[in-house]
């Protein structure tokens, strides 16, 4: 369960008097994610996503953010809004946290997609990649490869067992990767963090994508390569049989790729597998036991840069 933040019923009252949302009704915490503390809340007005964002999500980067999310939805983008309060603000503090509210969007996450949800999956990135052009706004990769020499660094200070097996396998990845970004390919907003638990579903439809905190300026094939990566292997890092054809047979129905992101995308597949791992391995290793969050194995992402390399 990932509450980093507890809020009260009281405390829920007291922030909405910023907002024009009807009468507070409930708050029930939301489990899924590891990044931020979010609540289901309910007015009389309406049902919204309170978040509370938690320190990985750096303040300066919300106007990217949700100004990402809410370009999207005035495209038509399924997309959650964000909630402007009555001064026209997007971002309050909430128990000493950034924290705002959202549109709540209707369906739910596949454990267990079919290939033909794989593929829409697919083609809904392709679809916001379109969508998100013109977003002036910028941002720079948060967890690029700046920031795994960063994770790498502090990770060996405590690694120990499994967790420095691991270690020694990404650093030789590192070593190996160098600078995966190849610097002409296309590039704009992109999601960075497109797993199944991040797109909702409804009588087989796409009715949602959500969680765009690590959304980013970067490379196109890159969130491609990550959203790969999540697609199409199970929760123990193996491949899932036809997944990764789906997902990619759906995304270049709608922009197909350029042949040099097609060359670049098992490097970048390897890449996205580190950056995981490496932000997994962190995680456990310097987790939290107050905090209501379990922490992902790391192996499970490390097993997938051995698929990419062999596709390379």
């Amino acid at each position: 369960m990932a509450v980093f933040t507890p809020v009260s019923d009281d405390q829920a009252r007291a922030f909405l008097k910023a907002y024009s949302l009807g009468p507070f009704r409930s708050l029930q915490a939301i489990a899924e994610g590891v990044e931020n503390t979010n609540y289901r809340l309910e007015t009389d007005g309406a049902v919204h996503v309170l978040t509370l964002f938690e320190a990985r999500t750096d303040a300066a980067s919300l106007p990217f953010c949700l100004g990402l999310t809410d370009h999207l939805a005035g495209h038509g983008f399924p997309a959650p809004r964000p909630v402007r309060s009555r001064d026209g603000n997007w971002v309050g503090t909430l128990n000493g946290r950034p924290a705002a509210v959202i549109e709540w969007l209707p369906g739910a996450w596949l454990g267990a997609p079919s290939m033909a949800e794989v593929e829409a999956a697919g083609a809904m990135l392709a679809r916001l990649h379109l969508d998100a052009r013109g977003f002036a706004v910028a941002r720079g990769n948060p967890v690029g490869p700046v920031m795994w020499r960063t994770l790498a660094d502090r990770c060996a200070t405590a690694a120990t067992g499994e967790d420095r097996d691991i270690l020694n396998g990404v650093e030789t990845a590192l070593a190996r990767l160098n600078d995966p970004w190849p610097e002409d390919l296309p590039r704009g907003p992109i999601h960075a963090d497109y797993f199944p638990d991040n797109v909702l579903f409804q009588n087989g439809v796409v009715s949602g994508v959500i969680d765009f905190y690590f959304g980013c300026t970067d490379l196109l094939a890159y969130d491609l390569a990550i959203a790969l990566s999540a697609w199409g292997f199970d929760g123990a890092g193996a491949q899932v049989p036809g997944a990764v054809a789906a997902f990619r047979r759906g995304y270049e129905a709608v922009r197909p790729l350029t042949g040099g992101e097609a060359a670049a995308l098992p490097r970048l597949g390897e890449a996205a597998s580190i950056r995981f791992t490496l932000t997994r391995l962190h995680d456990r290793i310097f987790h939290d036991p107050t905090k209501l969050v379990t922490p992902k194995d790391p192996g499970a992402f490390f097993r997938r840069a051995a698929w990419w390399r062999a596709a390379g």
